[in-house]
């Protein structure tokens, strides 16, 4: 009876005060998350130029494509907790007006938006570091969060649930070091065989990182599963994903013109170690 009493006095719905705060808790997790996830290419060199270089229908193509993938984050991790696609669309909005806001006021405050720039270059740079800052928003809420437990039982995510979970985590680290010239240099350097050893390194990274280290998170087989279960089902999957997203990025931000067919499969090797990490990171947090 006294648990029955608890449980509807849980079950109230909060009053306006507390939804309002919920939710300007939730937008500075949002402001959090856009600076300390996506910092690193709000001050990386390459991601400026790139800013005012790259072909607009690529970027313009990014910043579509950001849409969707927002909104399927926040069916899952919104600033507050949805449960209609409209709600998920609003904490989509707003997770990308905090991408925009936060990519201005850091780029303004380095003196890297000036008056004088042409209105191509501004736009172009604050829109292309937009998109990092608003998966960082997103997911911001999620790992700097305190939410109950129950919460996160409640929504409890599928199959093609974490499949788009592992893919937001290796865009978004692929995000991060595709531009770089580093990851070119070391696709250079590189021979079939040492992408061999990179590719088994991935996936047993990723996998281990997932089932066998025991992260707050970590998923843990139990005895009657057989250990190929989650390999097949999630570890190959994540990584042909961590694949793709890495030939995606390196489209976008056209690191793969005039290269041959072995310059590039070296490349998207190298930029799927870090991608594959992101993934199982993503598992982990989400």
């Amino acid at each position: 009876m006294a648990r029955d009493a608890t449980r509807a006095i849980g079950d109230r719905p909060a009053d306006g005060k507390d939804e309002f705060n919920r939710f300007v808790t939730g937008l500075g997790r949002g402001v959090a998350g856009a600076l300390f996830l996506a910092l690193p290419m709000l001050l990386t060199m390459e991601m400026w130029y790139l800013g005012f270089s790259m072909a607009r229908e690529r970027l313009l193509f990014l910043l579509i494509l950001n849409i969707p993938l927002l909104i399927l984050l926040a069916r899952r991790i919104g600033f507050e907790e949805t449960f209609t696609w409209r709600e998920a669309v609003r904490d989509a909005i707003i997770a990308y007006g905090i991408g925009i806001v936060t990519s201005l006021v850091v780029l303004t405050a380095l003196g890297l938006l000036r008056g004088g720039m042409p209105a191509s270059e501004l736009i172009g740079k604050v829109a292309l570091q937009s998109v990092p800052a608003s998966i960082g928003a997103m997911l911001g809420r999620s790992q700097l969060g305190h939410d109950n437990q129950d919460r996160d039982d409640a929504k409890e995510t599928r199959y093609h649930g974490e499949l788009l979970m592992m893919a937001a985590g290796a865009l978004f680290l692929s995000l991060n070091i595709a531009p770089t010239d580093e990851m070119m240099v070391l696709a250079y350097k590189m021979t079939i065989w040492h992408a061999l050893v990179v590719a088994v390194l991935s996936i047993a990274l990723m996998h281990g990182f997932v089932y066998a280290v025991s992260f707050i998170g970590g998923h843990e087989l139990s005895p009657e599963t057989p250990w190929w279960h989650a390999f097949v089902r999630f570890t190959l999957p994540g990584y042909v994903i961590a694949l793709s997203i890495s030939i995606f990025t390196l489209w976008i931000f056209e690191r793969l013109g005039g290269s041959s067919a072995v310059e590039i499969m070296l490349s998207v090797i190298v930029l799927g170690f870090p991608a594959a990490l992101g993934a199982a990171a993503a598992r982990l947090i989400l």
